[in-house]
């Protein structure tokens, strides 16, 4: 069964590894470090969905792709397959917990592993493996994605992200050069993830401080969990499949809150996520929180991220003021087959630009305005899908075994 999130948003993924106390040979500190002679590395990634790839080896095997998650306490292997190849000595069964509506998941939990990364070897890492690749995240992304890398990468050095030209800076923290004109912001450190402060203006126009995970791993700008606990919804909201948990789908509703305040920074009518609270999840983390801020906020700023300092550096892109637009055609879709070159819908919102024409979940988009989607990225697709209200595009779409041709007219849900 295929996996697939709302264009733009990924996932939210949060652990509780209690299983870890259980497990010695992790309990020393798991890390990465420049190799000998260097004070810095250079590293390029790739962006996809608001993912952050990059590519490493695991016992000399690979490359394998890898998203870049400061959500996540521990490293995961999310594709089994790649695992007889590793040879892995040790693995210790655990369970691993978080938001959605199903059951805890299985997983193996290794040893330590050999894992390099361009200019970077690891001490003491090792990985949770899934069973089952139920995540789907090479669907999302339309390219093989193998796992997870989170708060190892991150808790030796400092790591600067400029995501104008797909760059990672990987710096020893005696040697980084702070932004001259950037914001400073307090980090703290907790069972491996980083929160920070924001004021928030909620809906109702009362005013918030809110302890967010600062997560680099979530595609959206905002998720307030929380919130429907003690308030209504804003007056204009959508539905929606906010993406993936360790406990299945994540329901929930987007809609826009007036303004977040982060350091000297204000960013106004913002895009927010309210996932639903399922019963099954309140205890999923024993950190207590507000929400989680995504990369489709933080990926307009240049960031230097230093854990060992328990900071973060926020340097302002031109487009931190520019709109936040949310997918305009009610479709949700991932890629399959050979190279990913099929487009699959999997929802359509009741209401929606695609539902007015008839689309329905298992129909596959073959061309957008005359061009095949197996020259598109997913990304191109998304970009198309949101590029404005009222705009009209063709499409061909396999559909009741055969192909149609329908003009979906977009429209603006948020």
């Amino acid at each position: 069964m295929k996996r697939v999130y709302n264009p733009g948003v990924r996932i939210l993924l949060c652990i509780c590894l209690t299983a870890l106390v259980l497990y010695g040979q992790l309990l020393r500190a798991q890390s990465f470090d420049l190799d000998k002679g260097h004070n810095h590395v250079t590293i390029p990634f790739r962006m996809v969905r608001n993912m952050i790839i990059i590519k490493l080896t695991i016992n000399g095997k690979g490359p394998f792709n890898f998203i870049l998650d400061t959500g996540v306490g521990l490293m995961i292997i999310t594709d089994p397959d790649i695992i007889d190849s590793l040879n892995i000595n040790h693995k210790h069964p655990i369970k691993l917990h978080g938001l959605g509506q199903g059951d805890d998941l299985e997983a193996q939990l290794t040893s330590a592993l050999d894992i390099k990364v361009h200019g970077l070897t690891s001490h003491n890492v090792g990985a949770a493996i899934l069973m089952k690749d139920f995540l789907g995240l090479s669907n999302c992304a339309g390219m093989p994605i193998h796992g997870l890398l989170g708060y190892e990468f991150f808790s030796n050095v400092v790591v600067k992200i400029n995501f104008q030209d797909s760059t990672l800076f990987v710096f020893r923290p005696a040697q980084i050069k702070k932004y001259a004109k950037g914001e400073k912001l307090p980090l703290s450190i907790e069972n491996n993830k980083p929160y920070l402060q924001a004021n928030v203006t909620l809906p109702n126009g009362a005013e918030k401080k809110c302890k967010l995970i600062m997560d680099i791993g979530a595609g959206h700008p905002l998720s307030l969990e929380n919130f429907l606990n003690t308030n209504e919804l804003p007056h204009n909201f959508i539905r929606a499949n906010l993406g993936q948990g360790f406990n299945g789908p994540i329901d929930g509703y987007i809609s826009r809150i007036p303004k977040i305040v982060l350091g000297r920074f204000s960013i106004e009518n913002l895009l927010t996520s309210f996932p639903t609270k399922h019963p099954e999840s309140i205890s999923y983390d024993a950190v207590l929180r507000d929400g989680n801020l995504g990369l489709g906020l933080l990926k307009r700023f240049a960031m230097i991220i230093d854990y060992p300092d328990s900071a973060i550096y926020l340097k302002p892109f031109k487009q931190l003021k520019a709109p936040f637009e949310h997918d305009m055609s009610g479709l949700e879709y991932y890629a399959t087959g050979d190279g990913y070159k099929h487009v699959i819908i999997d929802r359509v919102e009741p209401g929606s630009a695609g539902d007015l024409i008839g689309l329905e979940k298992d129909d596959e988009i073959v061309s957008i305005n005359f061009k095949s989607v197996a020259s598109m990225t997913i990304e191109d697709i998304d970009e198309l899908f949101k590029s404005g209200d009222n705009r009209s595009l063709l499409l061909e779409v396999f559909h009741d075994n055969k192909y149609d041709r329908v003009i979906l007219t977009l429209k603006r849900r948020i």
